[in-house]
């Protein structure tokens, strides 16, 4: 379909001049709107004023400027109906052929602290889905370009093709200007049902009544958990930086469902620590944390604290990997699913170049979280706001008679990052900046607690004078007894048991230091 007649109207006009200069070559009648046509007319390029085109001035404060027969039947007439054809012709409507618009900025002012709700309502297009969702119907015939990206891909096929563009270039046009439209409206909506009854801007309630979600399809994974399940990796379309759906894989095979699940789990982990630190993760659980004064001396810690699970495990560094880390890696002959970091050094990619199947991943390091969580259930879904509490020395309330030392504080620090990433019940021994035993997913935290013990035995790692975090209270002293036999000597959990003081009893017979963090962990 040649083009012979376009609308501009942008609220976000980059690259609008050099798009309407490149159809103007083409020999394209521009029709525009306010500001958009001023940028045109001030260049020098033949516009006409929407206006002037259909006989009525903008109106009401610019609410409407395009909402008029001319318009839209010049958009919607369907080139194939000669009753179509007739009625536009009976009325002197010229046919639009593109329409290149894009919406008042809503998102952009909702985003500020100081809105006011006027503000947010005047910002809401009307107008402007109006022609997208017209155009994109009418594909057909019409292209619809919402995206500033399109415009040098579309000049380019109208070159090649005597300013024409094909049926196919016009349907994908639609699914976009489509898509475009959805998740405007859904921006509003959203932001609207999170106002209180207060209706105040700056009281936005967390969590809309009606929560609209957008998300765009990365690619479609081999399979889901399980062979016969089928899946796919879909990306926020505002992806917040630093996140695992930002990275960039160098090399190996594709990533599968349970890479990523796992992947996000190590990257999440990792860059909670600010020292240089490694974490191995199987099947959605830390098997190996460990923080030190360099890389290479924490894989090496990590490694050692559970090296059977570590085998086919998903590897996280928060710094620069380099060739000691991945000849340490070769020489433990370490089996690897994923590999992430910030970066790596050439020499190193060289040498992970010889692993054809490890996939690489690089990942910008940043504190950054997404902002919520959400876990599909029967017939509906959990939100939740994520977990971004980290316990620092000031949170710590000392209730025992023993109160701990400094390098037991920086251990227990440690230990319960580490348990904040372990699936409930949680238990983590840890010594010296390393996870010594975890003990992960059990009914019974004195099972954790147990399982814990013999993970730390069965990799031949002392267990005397350990410290340990648990995830959420002990609810009897059946678990302080087991990790006092073990020989541990500090503990950090959050309180809150009805048995406190029995499980503070406990740890003042056995000798143990014990805080309180007031903060649960718990993960499922």
């Amino acid at each position: 379909m040649k083009i012979r007649q376009a609308l501009i109207s942008l609220s976000d006009k980059r690259g609008a001049l050099e798009f309407a200069q490149g159809l103007a070559a083409h020999g394209v009648k521009l029709l525009s709107t306010g500001g958009t046509a001023k940028l045109l007319h001030d260049a020098g390029l033949a516009v006409t004023e929407i206006g002037d085109y259909t006989g009525f001035p903008e109106m009401l404060d610019g609410r409407v400027k395009t909402l008029h027969p001319k318009v839209h039947g010049g958009i919607l007439a369907r080139r194939d109906l000669a009753e179509h054809l007739a009625t536009i012709e009976a009325h002197g409507i010229p046919m639009i052929d593109l329409v290149c618009v894009n919406l008042y900025p809503f998102r952009e002012t909702v985003a500020r602290s100081d809105v006011t709700l006027e503000e947010a309502i005047e910002n809401i297009d009307i107008g402007g889905p109006a022609m997208v969702r017209s155009a994109a119907k009418n594909y057909a015939a019409v292209a619809v370009v919402t995206d500033p990206e399109d415009y040098a891909s579309l000049l380019s096929e109208m070159q090649a093709n005597a300013g024409a563009l094909t049926l196919a270039t016009r349907f994908g046009l639609a699914k976009k200007a489509f898509t475009h439209t959805a998740r405007y409206d859904a921006a509003i909506a959203n932001w609207l049902t999170a106002l209180d009854e207060t209706n105040n801007p700056q009281a936005l309630t967390p969590f809309p009544q009606k929560l609209q979600l957008a998300f765009d399809r990365v690619e479609t994974l081999r399979y889901g958990e399980n062979p016969h399940q089928s899946a796919a990796f879909y990306r926020d379309p505002i992806a917040t930086p630093g996140t695992i759906a930002a990275y960039r894989q160098l090399q190996g095979k594709e990533l599968s469902y349970n890479n990523i699940a796992d992947a996000d789990a190590a990257w999440e982990c990792v860059k909670t620590f600010s020292a240089p630190a490694c974490v191995i993760i199987k099947h959605a659980n830390p098997c190996g944390v460990a923080v030190a004064a360099g890389l290479l001396p924490a894989y090496e810690k990590a490694f050692q604290t559970d090296s059977t699970s570590a085998f086919g495990g998903i590897i996280a560094f928060n710094g620069t990997v380099d060739t000691d880390i991945v000849a340490a890696m070769n020489e433990r002959k370490h089996f690897v699913e994923v590999l992430i970091a910030p970066a790596y050094t050439a020499a190193a990619r060289d040498m992970l170049a010889s692993k054809q199947n490890l996939r690489v991943l690089e990942l910008p390091l940043s504190n950054n979280y997404h902002a919520f969580e959400m876990k599909r259930v029967g017939g509906g879904l959990l939100v939740q706001t994520p977990d971004t509490f980290n316990v620092q020395s000031s949170d710590l309330r000392v209730v025992t008679r023993l109160a701990p030392t400094a390098a037991q504080i920086e251990d227990l620090l440690f230990a319960y990052r580490v348990a904040k990433f372990v699936k409930s019940n949680a238990i983590v021994f840890c010594g010296g900046g390393m996870t010594l035993g975890v003990g992960a997913g059990q009914m019974s935290r004195v099972d954790s607690t147990k399982i814990a013990v013999i993970k730390a035995h069965n990799a031949g790692l002392a267990l005397a004078g350990a410290c340990v975090a648990s995830d959420a209270f002990f609810p009897f002293r059946d678990g302080l007894d087991v990790l006092a036999e073990a020989g541990a000597k500090s503990v950090i959990q959050p309180g809150g048991s009805m048995r406190d003081e029995e499980v503070i009893a406990a740890a003042d017979e056995h000798g143990i230091a014990m805080v309180f963090t007031g903060a649960r962990h718990f993960r499922h």
